[in-house]
């Protein structure tokens, strides 16, 4: 391998790797659903769970911790029978949000014009015969 090859690659590894890490977490299947249902102030667990499709309880409460762990999301416990729980974004989950809902935006103006690339290259490629 080249030595500037070698320099690219490390400086690809350097600069990729804490992003990559970042955005696994916060871009996962259900970060962002979580994300964007607790910006809209404390939210409670039930809540969460009736208003992201899909999601088991064991994968809420997993990704619950994961972002609450990474510094995103403030677990509230209030001391009553039974205890109520609430979640609430903190100060660098609202700049994420501000983000995301940029990204949001974005992904729903251009749904369709990806749609139609998808479908577009897929009768392309299947017309074209196999060649890796």
């Amino acid at each position: 391998m080249s030595r500037s090859h070698t320099r690219v690659t490390e400086a690809v590894r350097d600069e990729a790797c804490p992003v990559t890490e970042v955005l696994d977490r916060v871009a996962g299947k259900w970060s962002i659903g979580i994300l964007m249902a607790a910006a809209h102030g404390p939210v409670r667990f039930t809540e969460l769970e009736r208003g992201i499709n899909g999601i088991s309880r064991r994968m809420l409460t997993l990704n619950l911790r994961r972002l609450e762990r990474d510094g995103l999301l403030i677990r509230t416990v209030h001391p009553t029978v039974p205890p109520k729980v609430e979640y609430s974004l903190t100060p660098m989950a609202r700049e994420l949000h501000a983000s995301l809902t940029g990204l949001v935006g974005w992904a729903e103006r251009h749904r369709s014009a990806i749609a139609e690339a998808r479908a577009a290259y897929d009768t392309a490629a299947a017309q074209r015969p196999d060649t890796h």
